[in-house]
């Protein structure tokens, strides 16, 4: 059996905060309420996404790296993280404000919860009017003044809110406290990982449990950057037909793709799959005779082996993601 571009059944997740824009924006198929998450590709136990379409439907990310290795992942990839994927692959639509949150570094996380950290990124897809993010501290406390400020229910005006619109991207490394704000919808490519330290959380009841949300106020606070930076936004260039960096970590790299005719594309130097989030238009992939459609919030994952494609596309935006 060979490998192709993959595309995979999105597994919808309710929250608290959640809207219909997944549906309404993204053309998303699903019929529950307050649904604020779609997890496109994800690995998480529980919450393993399967391949939807060709030879291969119905595997799983394990599936497909217990098979394949190198050839899907990268063989630098599977010997660092062997049958893990190291990528979870979202949108999210935020009705109503996240919990104020961080999350652990990697040793933190494996040491308590066995887990990868969570280091992540969000590229602003549509934002409502004076729709806002949360990203890190505009005040410099220490461990004392945040216990103090998270007492008098305060924290809030300590952090750095930003209005956001389309297109505008930040990098959330771990420690640093954020949240995204009511009427954001973004594209979010971080660790497999579903460690969350909440700080705060606007004293919300769930209507499904009848209860507020677990805190972990305590947890959170060794694990927190306090510095104030100067800049939390990236900025970026956005030249047409290229693939322009977006954001490079030691755990992801991510361009962006501002595209409107037929690009040619050589993966002959990346050791790593490849995956696509469209995030505005509509763009198709050419592979070995083959064209495989990628529409507004569709994800795609192109196999390692695979080291050549066409992109073509009228006006579209595409997030590229590898390794």
């Amino acid at each position: 059996m060979k490998l192709y571009p993959l595309k995979f059944a999105p597994i919808y997740k309710y929250r608290i905060w959640g809207g219909e824009k997944l549906k309404t924006e993204l053309n998303k198929n699903y019929s529950e309420e307050n649904i604020g998450e779609s997890w496109e590709i994800s690995d998480v136990s529980g919450d393993e996404t399967v391949v939807a379409g060709g030879d291969l439907e119905g595997k799983s990310l394990r599936d497909l790296t217990n098979e394949f290795k190198g050839d899907f992942v990268g063989n630098a990839v599977y010997e660092k993280f062997g049958e893990e994927f190291p990528l979870l692959i979202k949108f999210i639509d935020a009705k109503t404000p996240l919990s104020i949150q961080v999350h652990p570094n990697n040793e933190v996380a494996k040491e308590r919860h066995n887990s990868f950290g969570k280091n992540e990124m969000w590229y602003v897809m549509q934002a409502d009017k004076d729709a806002e993010l949360i990203v890190g501290f505009d005040e410099k406390i220490d461990a004392e003044g945040y216990k103090t400020h998270l007492a008098n229910n305060t924290i809030l005006e300590v952090m750095h809110h930003e209005i956001v619109n389309k297109g505008d991207t930040f990098y959330i490394p771990t420690g640093r406290v954020h949240a995204i704000g009511a009427g954001v919808l973004l594209a979010e490519i971080q660790q497999t990982s579903n460690i969350t330290y909440r700080i705060y959380d606007y004293d919300r009841v769930d209507a499904k449990t009848g209860e507020k949300r677990e805190l972990h106020s305590d947890m959170a606070m060794d694990v927190l950057d306090y510095e104030v930076h100067s800049n939390y936004k990236t900025e970026y260039d956005l030249e047409k037909n290229v693939s322009n960096k977006l954001v490079y970590s030691p755990y992801f790299r991510t361009n962006i793709l501002d595209i409107n005719t037929t690009i040619d594309k050589d993966y002959s130097e990346i050791d790593s799959f490849v995956i696509y989030m469209c995030v505005e238009g509509s763009v198709d992939l050419i592979s070995k005779g083959k064209t495989y459609t990628i529409n507004t919030g569709e994800t795609l994952l192109l196999p390692a082996a695979i080291k050549t494609i066409q992109l073509k596309a009228a006006n579209a935006k595409v997030l590229e993601v590898y390794y």
